[in-house]
């Protein structure tokens, strides 16, 4: 009995000390947005303890709020990529969006799994949409390419 309890207890811990280091382990919902950029299991608990005391994770599944997505998709593997990956070639990006072409616009087509014509293209034509400024933030690019190519 005691052998199956700690196999238990060491199961608990490593499966609790895995998770507590994952990245936006905790969704969308309020509190997922008024801890977000934090680490460390304490942002997390708190996180989760807001979404889940007043429900806004249901809400903004439902609604498309507080940083969900409106059409009740499970996101995040394909934006977290082409996040990293504009990230990690911004500068690059921007030639290519500026130009109509080239090796990272064929790299992202294929991250979103687009078209890497029509992406050349939406890019070029709304360059100065997804690049507002020299100084503009990968997040911000990101966020206006996914709607470029929304749109």
């Amino acid at each position: 009995m005691k052998k199956i309890f700690l196999a238990s207890l060491l199961c608990g811990v490593m499966m609790c000390s895995s998770n507590a280091m994952a990245v936006d382990s905790t969704g969308c919902g309020l509190g997922s947005m008024a801890w977000r950029g934090q680490q460390g299991r304490v942002p997390q608990i708190l996180a989760a303890t807001t979404n889940g005391i007043f429900g806004t994770q249901t809400f903004g599944i439902t609604f498309g709020t507080s940083g969900c997505d409106p059409n009740g998709r499970i996101t995040g593997g394909t934006q977290k990529m082409v996040l990293a990956f504009i990230e990690n070639n911004m500068e690059q990006y921007a030639m290519d969006a500026a130009r109509g072409g080239g090796e990272t616009i064929d790299t992202l087509a294929g991250i979103m799994n687009v078209d890497s014509k029509t992406l050349a293209e939406k890019s070029q034509q709304n360059f100065a949409y997804i690049f507002p400024s020299q100084d503009a933030d990968v997040v911000s690019v990101t966020l206006a390419l996914f709607e470029v190519m929304k749109s």
